[in-house]
């Protein structure tokens, strides 16, 4: 994607993983960057060998995205510097287990990050994006979109939300140059697997992307510009249809008329 002189990148969630790895990958192809993050140590350190390594501006803010104040002080950052054009909405956290197992703090905080600070930063970014008709946004979901595990009803539940909340924006934008970016990654070797989910060496390899790859994906996906990107899916066909059926599906439903087999 050709940079704006001056363009920056947000990138939340960015210590590690793939807010990390998309900190390295912009940084690369020339963007100063906000890296936000709790952890300062990871982040400064990152934040160091960008400089180092490609001359880029970078801006590290800690910040808790599970808390009011958080969520608060970034979008304040994305409201206020007007060099911001790119915001990638990395940050989240999962909790898995059946319903009754998890604290309710935990899902507290489950859609504190992946639902609530992801649509309030999403704001915060529009409103310039919109003004200087220029921007993008990348919110990193899930293929638990589509499926909602026994152990995973709540996590999918919010992934469900980024792709629907991304499709949404995309619908009321599709007349500006703002881009919306949905991406969905299936696994990824990251810190998730920390024993949360599963110690990542119970998981056969080559069921797991490497975080660079994926990135790399997202990135060409996002170049090739695609709304939403299955790193993971060689078909694209079968994203193609199940968009198509949901259509279907809803324009069905738009009736006033029980279906026959409800005998009303």
């Amino acid at each position: 994607m050709p940079v704006t002189p001056r363009s920056t990148a947000l990138v939340t969630g960015a210590s590690s993983g793939i807010g990390a790895s998309y900190a390295k990958r912009l940084a690369a192809r020339g963007h100063d960057l906000i890296l936000v993050a709790r952890r300062a140590d990871r982040l400064e350190k990152l934040a160091s060998d960008l400089t180092s390594a490609f001359g880029v501006s970078v801006r590290t803010v800690i910040a808790d995205l599970s808390s009011d104040a958080g969520m608060a002080e970034v979008a304040n950052i994305l409201v206020s510097d007007t060099s911001i054009d790119m915001l990638v909405n990395n940050a989240g956290v999962s909790y898995l287990g059946a319903s009754m197992e998890i604290a309710p703090e935990a899902i507290d905080t489950l859609l504190a990050v992946n639902i609530t600070a992801l649509t309030r930063l999403s704001r915060a970014a529009l409103g310039g994006f919109v003004a200087r008709n220029r921007g993008t946004i990348v919110n990193i979901g899930s293929v638990l979109a589509f499926k909602a595990p026994p152990i995973a009803s709540a996590y999918s539940g919010t992934k469900a939300y980024v792709l629907l909340y991304t499709r949404g924006l995309q619908a009321e934008l599709k007349d500006t140059a703002v881009k919306v970016q949905a991406v969905l990654p299936a696994g990824v070797a990251t810190e998730i697997y920390d024993g949360t989910i599963l110690p990542l060496d119970q998981i056969p390899a080559e069921l797991v992307m490497n975080v660079d790859a994926l990135v790399d994906a997202a990135l060409a996906g996002l170049d090739r510009g695609e709304e939403v990107t299955l790193p993971s899916v060689g078909d694209l066909d079968l994203w193609a249809r199940f968009d198509a059926a949901q259509d279907a599906l809803f324009a069905a439903s738009q009736t006033g008329t029980p279906a026959p087999r409800y005998g009303v």
